[in-house]
């Protein structure tokens, strides 16, 4: 069985993983000039149920343990005037690891020339992957891993992702500030936040994120930092100077990023020979930390159905259930967060319940 993976993310790095660890050699086709090519943003907390259980399908879980930054899942929860509402350490249940370092971790694990660079998809169809040089590859099964704005989905599904309302712009300080702590901060009010952790290089990255109009980051002229960071801060007037400062001292230029999602519940009608994995499936806010913990499950659990021989209808039903619980609760995360009357609500929330993560 010919398999091609599209997109070289986590999702599809773990199924071709899990693939190749039992014997079943794939092709992963990637846009990307070369797993350099670019940094892969911030950190990520891998959940047990999930992240975790991928990597140990893959076999991968022993090394991951020796990449995880130590006290990397402690969590602080401010009000917009810089005071605590919550302070944990964490419960080492969520390991943090840095999202390059998980990638290196992955790409490791497969043989030389399992990923093609450079691969910029421009049609698909079942069989079939045409590329932008001209050249097609055929194949059995096409898995689109490909990420929000999918080449592969449309073949299965007529959805494309919503703006949900919020827009962030991520910034990096080389120097960590006290305010962020050990792990990670929620800085929350007037549905506006400030969230950022500790990277394993001991700097910070930082997202800001804004309830606003779709086309409220087109207004600000992201070219010229200094005038970036003032439009951001006049989103910000009356909040602390030390949550200010996250903005106002980053080094290097913001990075404005719309959020999207697909329609909880997304789906789609069977079709022989493709399917999905990761964000290209269910795409959702990032506010329930879930994502790229969902994407490394669906491609461990492709790897298992397709080397087990189950159906593919059997993995995308068992998909579909766990991507709308999932997807409910980053909607309802968004919500907390991003709230009137926040931190109040997650403040209650940590108190009562498992925690969120930013």
């Amino acid at each position: 069985m010919k398999i091609l993976i599209v997109g070289a993310g986590l999702g599809g790095l773990t199924l071709a993983a899990v693939l190749c660890r039992h014997g079943v050699h794939p092709t992963v086709v990637e846009l990307e000039a070369g797993r350099d090519a670019r940094t892969q943003g911030g950190m990520l907390d891998l959940h047990e149920e999930s992240g975790q259980a991928a990597l140990r399908a893959a076999g991968l879980h022993a090394a991951f343990l020796t990449k995880v930054l130590s006290g990397g899942d402690a969590t602080r929860v401010l009000d917009r005037h810089g005071v605590v509402r919550h302070a944990d350490d964490g419960d080492g249940q969520r390991p943090e690891i840095d999202r390059g370092d998980l990638r290196d971790l992955l790409l490791d694990a497969l043989p030389d020339g399992t990923v093609r660079w450079g691969r910029k998809v421009v049609h698909v169809e079942p069989g079939l992957v045409r590329f932008a040089d001209g050249t097609a590859e055929t194949a059995d099964l096409i898995v689109g891993a490909d990420g929000a704005w999918s080449r592969v989905r449309p073949v299965l599904s007529a959805a494309t992702p919503a703006y949900t309302g919020v827009s962030f712009v991520e910034a990096d300080l080389r120097e960590p500030r006290d305010v962020v702590g050990a792990g990670s901060l929620m800085a929350l009010g007037q549905r506006k936040a400030f969230l950022a952790h500790r990277e394993s290089d001991g700097g910070n990255h930082v997202y800001v994120a804004v309830t606003a109009p779709m086309d409220w980051l087109d207004t600000i002229d992201f070219t010229d930092p200094t005038a970036a960071k003032a439009a951001v801060l006049s989103r910000f007037e009356g909040w602390a100077d030390e949550l200010r400062a996250l903005v106002a001292e980053a080094d290097g230029p913001l990075v404005p990023r719309r959020v999207h999602a697909l329609p909880v519940g997304h789906r789609w009608d069977p079709v022989p020979g493709v399917t999905l994995l990761g964000d290209a499936a269910h795409v959702m806010s990032p506010f329930a930390g879930e994502g790229a913990n969902l994407a490394m499950l669906d491609g461990a659990e492709l790897g298992r159905a397709l080397v087990e021989g189950i159906p593919l209808r059997t993995y995308e039903e068992e998909l579909f259930a766990r991507a709308a619980q999932a997807a409910a609760e980053s909607a309802a995360g968004l919500e907390l967060v991003l709230a009137d009357d926040a931190p109040e609500g997650l403040v209650r929330f940590f108190s009562t319940g498992p925690q969120p993560t930013a």
